[in-house]
């Protein structure tokens, strides 16, 4: 009996008699319609045990990363179709259900391939095998070593798939994007419009939670001469940070600190940005988080939080058992924007305005796709296959979950009050988004 034989109960009860999807098998059988868009190669036996053993998305995202399983052609597209075999705690679509499993079981068996689950790939998050000997899960040494799984790959290697900005967040496609406005404008806008909400002038002193590569404190700094503080966990982003303001003309007015959020004790600031920081917090956390931003700030300072948030419901896409988790963000946890909101409002922060930026995050991933793609070869030197593999697989997957409002992003601006409730804000949103006074930009 060949592979694809064996296999064949179990792609019709995973994806369906019609799914588009050719599937090759490690002894030269295959499966499905020839012209199909979607192929995919089951390279050795350790693709079907991986799934017996985790079936699921982690079983799947296992094997890929490892190279057992390859997706050829479009791969947005391929996900599309796979999306269907997620498990349900996990995802949307078809479920890999119970009879779905005994296919998968009976197929192990014919083929005489059944044993121990694999050893997972070297790329996988160590984090949950060492449990508590790296401390409790959001505590500053865990959260340290949770940030340097997935920003410490090195620096050349995120300037390949980040483009020249170096910003890791939502870019902000305020025109059609094309030639003469690509991912490198849209993150020029992105911090112009984090500056004009926090209405940021000359002097101003001014925080950045989470600053990655100095992307946001380099622009405030330059365009609209405040002193910034950038604060991240990753030593590499710092490093380069550092030469960043210096080779930018700003090392006097920016000051870069290896540090975590509820150490920085140097208050009070005038403004305080967040852009993609919220999501490694913890909702645990929230209250700590949303309560030391708040002591930070001058009555009066404005705070903008810009996180990415899931649908209300159970949680999908950093359960411990995803790839996101996994391989992606360890530690990780998205919240509804409502349970962000109550947190800001029960510090003491009045909630002024709240901009939703999904499809603009569904550009900027697909950009960052193409470049990796586009320099997948040195991408592998720079780090090794199975990580290049997890990058594209979850930059890929979350296009298409912002696409399918599984995920959005928002940005949320809101005050710490001053004496009788004065905020300070303009009272139009259209006077919010005015060039800021001394900006150059």
């Amino acid at each position: 009996m060949s592979v694809a034989d064996a296999v064949g109960p179990l792609v019709r009860a995973g994806l369906g008699a019609d799914t588009p999807v050719r599937l090759r098998c490690w002894d030269g059988s295959e499966l499905g319609p020839p012209g199909a868009p979607v192929q995919l190669t089951f390279t050795s036996p350790r693709a079907l045990r991986r799934l017996l053993w985790a079936p699921n998305e982690l079983g799947f995202a296992r094997a890929y990363v490892s190279g057992d399983i390859l997706i050829e052609g479009d791969l947005m597209a391929g996900l599309t179709a796979l999306e269907r075999v997620a498990d349900p705690e996990l995802g949307p679509g078809v479920v890999v259900n119970a009879s779905t499993r005994r296919a998968l079981v009976k197929a192990a068996i014919r083929l005489g391939i059944a044993g121990p689950p694999p050893r997972p790939p070297a790329e996988e998050s160590k984090l949950h095998a060492l449990g508590h000997s790296l401390g409790q899960r959001h505590s500053r040494s865990r959260a340290a070593q949770a940030i340097a799984h997935h920003y410490d790959v090195g620096n050349e290697f995120y300037e390949l798939v980040l483009g020249p900005s170096m910003t890791y967040s939502c870019a902000y496609y305020d025109r059609e994007p094309g030639p003469a406005f690509g991912l490198d404008e849209a993150q020029q806008a992105k911090c112009d419009l984090v500056s004009r909400k926090l209405g940021l002038k000359p002097g101003m002193r001014v925080l950045d939670v989470g600053c990655g590569w100095g992307a946001f404190v380099c622009n405030a700094a330059r365009h609209y001469g405040v002193d910034a503080v950038g604060i991240t966990l990753s030593h590499e982003q710092a490093e380069y940070a550092r030469r960043r303001a210096i080779q930018e003309g700003v090392g006097d007015r920016v000051q870069i600190r290896v540090q975590d959020y509820r150490d920085v004790n140097d208050g009070l600031y005038d403004a305080i940005a967040s852009v993609g920081m919220a999501e490694h917090v913890g909702q645990a956390m929230l209250p700590t988080y949303a309560e030391d931003l708040f002591a930070l700030l001058r009555p009066g300072g404005r705070l903008l939080n810009h996180a990415i948030s899931r649908r209300p419901g159970r949680p999908e896409h950093f359960s411990r058992t995803s790839f996101i988790d996994r391989y992606v963000f360890p530690d990780g946890e998205l919240e509804p924007m409502a349970v962000m909101v109550e947190a800001l409002e029960d510090a003491g922060f009045e909630v002024r305005d709240v901009e939703s930026l999904r499809e603009h995050y569904a550009l900027t991933l697909r950009a960052w796709v193409a470049n990796l793609e586009a320099n997948w070869d040195r991408a592998v030197q720079l780090s090794s296959v199975g990580r290049a593999r997890v990058w594209r697989l979850y930059m890929a997957g979350s296009a298409l979950a912002f696409e399918g409002n599984r995920l959005g992003v928002n940005q949320v601006l809101a005050v710490r009050p001053g004496v009788a409730g004065v905020s300070g804000m303009p009272r139009s949103r259209a006077s919010l988004l005015a060039p800021a006074v001394g900006a150059d930009s």
